[in-house]
């Protein structure tokens, strides 16, 4: 079966582009792509120039505009660019014409990640989860898939005969490779089951937050373990489960798969087994980079796609993270004074943030380490209360 999609020889340089519609701002548009920027990072494509045009809505034909088409094309014969990243979703029939019209190879938001995490997927379960929303993509798209891989191998390009029915052929074998995914991924989330049931009945907390907010450091500084950690999107896509004592109270700690803006629809069903851990948590703990210019719609963003699976409801304390590289910004002057020389943290606890949540909130710096003991504290306490509940003739622990 031909492989559409490889990340075995990857685009070198690329060119982002987004549209800026009615319901978002010029500067918000500029911080989307900023993020596609470090998702083709993270794949290890190099962007060198971000397009943007107003648009009331994307055109039917080649999402963006004939003179803006054009601009990009230009642009990307000049440069000798390898691929064009669009910051949303592209219909099939939108992506082969732009293709034909760049001839280069074209990426949407969700190619883009579902690319990341076929890279980055290490067990059983996250190869087959990725797999499954691959094959799941691409099923629409083989038409334009199949006339660039002509290009790419040098072809005629021919538009019928052996290459019709390759496609067709393809479309069989992928239809059959997503149900084979679908039963292997039900074999692997009974297994799962299994083990989560075989956890007992410890308190479950699990690490919640957008992408790269700091969880697995976070982990690690609890569990004092060693899970992997680095500055890239979707580091690690494994839930990863670490058992923690907090003053002789034990309890289960989880740290889950990122969220992220416009997250792959794929993606989030295939994955629904690595997100029963945040479904089945007692407590959930969201971490958000309160040094991102955007966290406010970070944070939001994980509070929607909670909602998504039934969990926003469950007790949460709310770690505002990355405190130590936290500046503040002309939005919030009534909040923090910049003349006044007291205690970032003391600053910090006077923002609006502090109130979000009303006792459950804490602001640390987990590479810095600091205010580690008031979050240990509050974690203790909702621990507790769940404990206390759960064993109510263990009192002699705390």
């Amino acid at each position: 079966m031909t492989e559409f999609i490889s990340t075995d020889i990857v685009p070198e340089t690329a060119v982002l582009v987004g549209i800026i519609t009615q319901e978002e701002t010029e500067e918000q548009v500029a911080d989307y792509l900023d993020e596609l920027a470090f998702l083709a990072e993270t794949l290890g494509v190099t962007t060198r120039k971000s397009f943007t045009q107003k648009l009331t809505k994307p055109d039917s034909h080649t999402f963006i505009g004939k003179g803006k088409a054009e601009e990009i094309r230009d642009y990307v014969r000049e440069h000798d660019i390898d691929v064009v990243i669009f910051d949303d979703d592209l219909s099939p029939s939108q992506m082969r014409n732009l293709e034909r019209l760049f001839e280069r190879k074209i990426y949407d938001r969700s190619l883009l990640i579902l690319d990341i995490f076929l890279q980055r997927a290490q067990t059983a379960q996250a190869k087959t989860q990725v797999e499954l929303a691959r094959s799941q993509y691409l099923l629409p798209r083989l038409t334009g898939m199949w006339t660039h891989l002509e290009r790419q191998r040098g072809g005629t390009g021919t538009r019928g005969g052996a290459g019709e029915k390759e496609i067709e052929t393809d479309r069989r074998m992928i239809r059959d490779k997503i149900s084979k995914l679908k039963k292997r991924l039900i074999q692997i989330d009974k297994q799962m089951h299994t083990q989560r049931s075989n956890r007992g009945a410890m308190v479950r907390v699990a690490l919640v937050g957008y992408t790269n907010t700091g969880k697995s450091t976070i982990m690690n500084l609890l569990s004092k373990s060693e899970v992997f950690a680095e500055d890239k999107l979707f580091a690690t896509l494994d839930t990863t489960v670490r058992k923690v004592v907090i003053d002789n109270l034990p309890f289960l700690l989880s740290d889950t798969v990122g969220f992220i803006r416009k997250l792959p629809p794929q993606l989030v069903e295939s994955f629904k087994s690595t997100l029963d851990e945040v479904r089945e948590a007692d407590i959930l703990m969201h971490v958000v980079d309160i040094s991102h210019p955007n966290f406010e719609e970070h944070y939001n963003t994980v509070n929607a796609t909670l909602a998504e699976i039934d969990s926003k409801d469950k007790p949460t304390i709310v770690v505002f993270n990355k405190m130590d590289a936290y500046r503040p910004t002309p939005a919030d002057p009534q909040d923090v004074d910049p003349d006044v020389h007291t205690d970032p943290l003391e600053q910090l606890k006077r923002t609006w943030m502090s109130r979000i949540h009303s006792d459950d909130v804490v602001f640390i710096s987990a590479i810095e380490k600091t205010n580690i003991e008031e979050l240990r504290a509050k974690m203790y306490a909702h621990i507790k209360a769940v404990h206390v509940v759960r064993y109510p003739y263990n009192d002699f622990l705390y």
